[in-house]
């Protein structure tokens, strides 16, 4: 594995986003649009939404964006591109490009999306640093997840299919954490506070992206 494949491979990454404007602008489309219906489903029929469900439903939009932004990272790949990355780039270079790369979409996705859902939803966090810190983590889980995920499900038939059914129960562990974390910040409990969950959501990551990193060569080679 060689950081200039890396670096590179990043860069084609964002060069094939930036010719295919239509799938950045649909992902803000759909985050906006399921903001808004629950803006008004929950939000035009009383003048306050409770903090929990605030969180719980703002959490479930990143995750179903996440699954909609990652899930096509292998799957729209053509088999004639496959083979041109089998014979120049390693493998580790592949996965580790399309999780960094996914986690810059997910921080951007993330950062747009509390921003408008505050917007129309209100705000009710009372420690923003720690909020922000949990969709650092969030951003770094869903990506390093579900690049992987898609690496494997698009070794198979039906891969949208497959992939959603094994994303899932990776990603509800994450996910707890992550409402918990975020339940800390509604409450304002500060950081020092958190470092547990923070230390225990980093560990969560980190072990994803290594593992990502030993399994997947296996995969590429099949």
């Amino acid at each position: 594995m060689a950081l200039t494949e890396i670096f590179v491979l990043i860069r084609k990454e964002m060069q094939l986003e930036w010719r295919n404007k239509y799938a950045i602008h649909g992902l803000v489309l759909y985050l906006a649009a399921t903001i808004f219906i629950c803006y008004l489903s929950f939000k035009a029929k009383q003048q306050s939404i409770h903090p929990i469900m605030w969180n719980t439903l703002f959490w479930i939009i990143l995750l179903f964006s996440a699954v909609n932004a990652v899930g096509k990272s292998f799957t729209q790949e053509s088999a004639n591109r496959n083979i041109f990355y089998y014979t120049f780039a390693k493998p580790e270079s592949v996965i580790f490009s399309k999780i960094i790369y996914n986690t810059l979409v997910m921080l951007g996705v993330s950062l747009i999306g509390i921003f408008f859902y505050s917007w129309v939803m209100g705000n009710p966090v009372g420690n923003m640093p720690l909020y922000l810190v949990s969709l650092i983590l969030g951003a770094i889980g869903f990506a390093s997840t579900l690049s992987l995920v898609a690496g494997i499900a698009a070794q198979g038939e039906n891969s949208a299919t497959l992939m959603a059914v094994m994303s899932f129960p990776l990603i509800i562990p994450l996910l707890l954490l992550l409402l918990k974390l975020s339940k800390s910040a509604l409450d304002g409990i500060s950081l020092a506070e958190n470092w547990d969950e923070i230390a225990i959501l980093g560990a969560l990551d980190i072990i994803v992206i290594v593992f990502s990193g030993i399994l997947f060569p296996y995969i590429w080679k099949h």
